[in-house]
């Protein structure tokens, strides 16, 4: 992922840290000339270990300032495989969608069909009517970055209601 957002010269905006997959994501856009944008609250800055290489860092001071602040500076959001975090995230930047705040892409990158049982449960979620199908569409699922990245390209928000503006919240 992070060599095809390299190649295609896209910025990759993370949580910031230098250890695990995402920390690797960023370390392979760096290598290969990108731009990184970490975003870590401070008291996670210690403890998560954050990039000193990055392009930009912004420390803020809560979770939920973070989310705000890489929701902002992005584009789309992409989930890769991940625990509690990064079902948290994903899910929050898709309700948001839902809701009408942005008309950004979500997508997911089904690395070696991590992310197959999330995906049952979603279709799951709509066979009940808990979640309608035009939403079930918020949700673009890849098993490449590449092909990814161009249904993330391709993507047209679909026409939903807006519930409330973000101001409302």
């Amino acid at each position: 992922m992070g060599m095809e957002l390299a190649r295609r010269e896209l910025c990759l905006v993370y949580g910031g840290g230098s250890t695990g997959l995402m920390g690797t994501v960023a370390d392979a856009v760096l290598k290969m000339g990108g731009r990184v944008i970490g975003v870590i609250p401070r008291g996670l800055a210690t403890k998560e270990l954050a990039h000193a290489g990055l392009t930009e860092m912004h420390v803020v001071e809560t979770m939920h300032e973070r989310k705000a602040l890489m929701a902002e500076l992005s584009d789309a959001s992409i989930a890769l495989p991940g625990g509690f975090g990064t079902f948290e995230e994903f899910f929050e930047v898709l309700t948001w969608s839902q809701l009408g705040y942005h008309r950004k892409p979500c997508g997911i990158l089904n690395v070696e069909k991590y992310f197959d049982p999330l995906l049952d449960l979603l279709d799951h979620s709509v066979t009940e009517e808990f979640v309608r199908p035009d939403h079930r569409t918020l949700v673009i699922e890849e098993n490449d970055p590449a092909r990814l990245l161009d249904a993330i390209e391709q993507w047209e928000a679909p026409n939903l209601k807006r519930w409330i503006n973000a101001e409302q919240t």
